[in-house]
């Protein structure tokens, strides 16, 4: 028996059963929580971060700060789109 044998591989997982999975972990961050500030990433931290772009920064009543990236690999700040219709893209800078 090999060391990979018995794990089911990544492919092979049921997209719905993932996703349910990631809306069980996300929800236990973000829902029922309030957004108590709002900014902008720092130049100094986007420098860091090595971005070009500054992100807005979402922080959360637990802590937690929400900061859109441009990909799943963070290579940039993102811009956040919103269903308001007087402020439908909330940009980097």
């Amino acid at each position: 028996m090999t060391e990979l044998e018995g794990y089911t591989k990544f492919s092979e997982i049921d997209e719905k059963k993932l996703e349910l999975q990631w809306i069980a972990r996300i929800s236990k961050v973000l829902v029922g929580k309030k957004i108590i500030k709002v900014d902008y990433m720092p130049e100094e931290l986007a420098k860091k971060q090595g971005w070009y772009k500054r992100p807005i920064q979402i922080l959360l009543s637990n802590g937690t700060w929400l900061t859109p990236s441009m990909d799943d690999e963070g290579n940039d700040g993102g811009a956040l789109f919103t269903s308001d219709e007087d402020l439908p893209t909330i940009p980097v800078i």
